[in-house]
């Protein structure tokens, strides 16, 4: 993959002429700088190129279970999951280029071979999935569209939530954590309500914040200000 294909580009919010549907993330312009270039040219094994087809099949083990995270963000805390859990292989979908360069580069630092990234719709990797392919799906402080014109663009709706369920495997998790109270509510409302789809919790609570997970910049800069985490687990039961 070239650098020029990973070059940043700028897309505005509410004039999406090259979708034919809503999308739930937005690109920022962020330009490469000279170490971040580096890192994608020389951890391009990494990086996956679109469409990618059913993910598990770029591994050297694809039948250890898959999780997959949309929207790592720097990368730092996917990085030190897959160097915890070698028996499990990962993928990450981010749009945010310096990202990408980074989680590359450190996923390089660290020797893996059980991680990749692309940059990616995940709802168009997903619908590419074979059904029940996926152990565990991460969305972790994704954006919470905080305008209500926008709300339409949450990760966490049930439209989303059902190619979601369908990819999972019969026993897999759902795992989202928020920092932003009002869509914590709005996910606890959608995902207490899917009947295929288990609380771990029980229904109407959050799940206490797993020590596995790492924290996250997004989660950090959150508390600073002041921020309950939420973390919510549901389990595929049918």
């Amino acid at each position: 993959m070239s650098n020029e294909q990973l070059e940043p580009q700028i897309v505005e919010l509410d004039n999406l002429h090259e979708h034919r549907e809503i999308v739930t993330f937005m690109r920022r312009s962020s330009p490469l700088n000279t170490s971040q270039r580096t890192a994608l040219e020389q951890h391009r094994d990494f990086i996956l190129e679109y469409p990618v087809g059913d993910l598990r099949q770029h591994f050297s083990h694809p039948e250890r279970p898959l999780t997959v995270e949309i929207g790592f963000g720097m990368g730092r805390s996917l990085v030190l999951m897959a160097q915890a859990n070698p028996e499990r292989n990962y993928v990450g979908i981010e749009v945010h280029i310096p990202g990408i360069a980074q989680c590359v580069y450190e996923a390089g630092q660290a020797g893996l071979d059980n991680l990749k990234v692309l940059d990616a719709d995940a709802i168009q990797v997903l619908r590419e999935m074979p059904d029940a392919s996926i152990n565990c799906v991460q969305l972790y402080f994704p954006d919470p569209w905080q305008k209500k014109r926008h709300f339409k663009r949450r990760f966490v709706v049930d439209e989303r939530m059902a190619l979601v369920e369908q990819k999972l495997e019969l026993g897999g998790t759902f795992h989202a954590a928020t920092d932003w109270e009002p869509y914590a509510e709005w996910m606890l409302d959608v995902l207490d309500n899917r009947e295929n789809l288990e609380n771990l919790a029980g229904k109407g609570n959050s799940y206490p914040r797993p020590e596995w997970r790492p924290l996250t910049k997004f989660e950090r800069r959150g508390l600073e200000s002041g921020h309950k985490i939420n973390d919510f687990i549901f389990k595929k039961i049918k």
